[in-house]
Order: C-alpha cells, then structure tokens, then sequence
C-alpha cells in the first residue's frame, strides 16, 4: 500500500502544481536549470567522447572489430550521457533547485494548512546554507555513492543486480530529499528526520519509482517537493 501511495502522492504533486500557478512556474524554473546543466555536460561528453574511447579501445583495422568498436561506441555515449544527466541535476540541485525546493514545499504547506508554519530561518544567507548543509547527506553524497558502485558494477558478473540496487537506493534518497524539506525547515533533529525514511521506506521507493522513467523523471522531478509535501503534511495531521 506504501508503495502505491508513494507514486500516487507524486502524480498528485504534479497535479497539483499544474492547477497553482506560482508552483507551476518554480517547477518550470527548476526543469529548465536542470535542463540547462545537462545539455551544458552533455556537449561535453560528446566533445570529448573520441578521445575518451581512444583511451579505451583503439579503433582496429580488420572489418568485423570495426562494427564492434562502433558498437561500443554508442553504449559509451550512452553510458556517459546518463553520468553526465546525474551529475547535471547535482550541480543544478546544490547551488540553485534546493532554495526552489523548499520555496514550493512552503507554498504547498500554506495551500494545505492555510498557512506557513513559522520557523527561525534568519538571514537568508544562512537560511541557504542551511539548505545546502542538508542536501549533502541528504541527496547529493547517496547519489554519488550509488552512481560509483553502478560503474563498479559493470564489471562484475552480477552487474544487472547491483545496478538495480544502486539505482532503487538513489531514488529512495532522492524521494526523501523531498519529504525531508518540511521537517528540515521546522530545524527537526536528523535521527528523527532518518527515522521517518526508515519507517516508510515502501513509501519513499514507490514515490521514487518515477524518478526511473526516462524523459519524464526530469519533469516529476521538478515538481516532486509539492507531492512529498502533501504527504508528510497529511502523515502529520
């Protein structure tokens, strides 16, 4: 049930956020920086992809290696279009989506409760560094250790299975990167924040399944902080 509820509550966000204008336009804004960093990486790794293949594999000259080096040619490109396309949203998400993020979380609380829930927030300097503070261990370190052990999975024989952990373990952290904004914002301690992840964990799977839609997971993503707001607002009351 958990788990179904998890892509409901994310459908829900999306909906949500189209019918709200402010909350459509964040959105729009966090997709087109996100877009923006990708495309920006992705030049990169198609201007550098020869050179790249070149370390790995020379081009042979005989004719049927020719096809199996272009082959391997694509699944490189490919390969490196998703690193680049994790490390895009990264970047995006650290020094620009996270101030968004927790913009619509409070637009949503407001829409939801009536009103904001007063919190000490202090500078705004400080507040996002605050921010910053807790989207490390929240998304940015997770995901980075689940996209190392997906390439270190590669070469092994079991890679299909640790791909699938690897990929299922970013989601769950990405979708409590969003759940977390509003107990993070009331300044709740991190073990109590830790434990809610931990006792809804089909949850936070489910709301992160869509996450893996290729295409479309950029654009659940940019809406995602209005549907996980909901849900721990209505978890709450």
């Amino acid at each position: 049930m958990d788990l179904y509820d998890g892509i409901k509550y994310n459908i829900k966000g999306v909906i949500l956020a189209l019918k709200t204008p402010k909350l459509l336009m964040l959105g729009i804004l966090r997709f087109f920086i996100v877009l923006f960093f990708t495309l920006v990486l992705s030049g990169f790794v198609l201007y550098w992809h020869d050179e790249i293949l070149l370390m790995i594999w020379k081009m042979p000259e005989s004719g049927w290696l020719i096809f199996v080096w272009k082959a391997v040619s694509w699944l490189l490109s490919i390969f490196l279009a998703a690193i680049a396309m994790v490390l895009a949203y990264l970047i995006a998400q650290l020094f620009f989506c996270v101030f968004i993020m927790d913009y619509m979380s409070r637009i949503t609380e407001k829409i939801i409760l009536g009103k904001e829930v007063p919190f000490e927030q202090g500078s705004w300097i400080s507040f996002f560094i605050y921010l910053v503070k807790q989207e490390i261990p929240r998304a940015v370190i997770p995901v980075l250790i689940s996209l190392v052990i997906m390439v270190l999975g590669l070469l092994t024989p079991v890679s299909p299975i640790i791909i699938v952990i690897s990929s299922v373990a970013a989601v769950v952290f990405l979708a409590w990167d969003n759940t977390d904004l509003v107990p993070a914002r009331r300044m709740e301690p991190f073990n109590i924040r830790i434990k809610f992840l931990r006792e809804h964990l089909m949850f936070h799977i489910g709301f992160g399944l869509l996450f893996l839609i290729p295409g479309l997971n950029i654009l659940f993503l940019s809406f995602a902080p209005v549907g996980a707001t909901l849900y721990y607002i209505e978890k709450e009351h």
